[in-house]
């Protein structure tokens, strides 16, 4: 897979996402490739001072499934797998 240097070319990630992850240090598609989904998630949070809604998980697994793959599959249909991911973590419930 040839990675972007543009956020926005990734499906599902749109200008806020890609705002928020850039405030992280994350400024393309190859450093996002090797970040955790859930740590990005709480980063943002520790970032931005507030936690995101739960669709910016949903965005960046359906992200880190785009990136190696090229299948582009909308954020909603990865609801079930950051589900998940939150449940079984210790901030999950926060």
């Amino acid at each position: 897979m040839e990675y972007s240097d543009t956020l926005e070319d990734i499906p599902n990630i749109g200008i806020s996402i890609a705002s928020d992850l850039r405030s992280l240090g994350i400024i393309n598609s190859k450093q996002l490739a090797r970040r955790d989904p859930l740590q990005t998630y709480f980063a943002l949070a520790a970032v931005v001072g507030l936690r995101h809604d739960r669709c910016a998980l949903y965005t960046l697994i359906s992200a880190q499934h785009y990136l190696p793959s090229g299948e582009a599959i909308p954020w909603w249909k990865f609801t079930e797998q950051g589900k998940k991911l939150l449940a079984a973590h210790p901030k999950g419930n926060l």
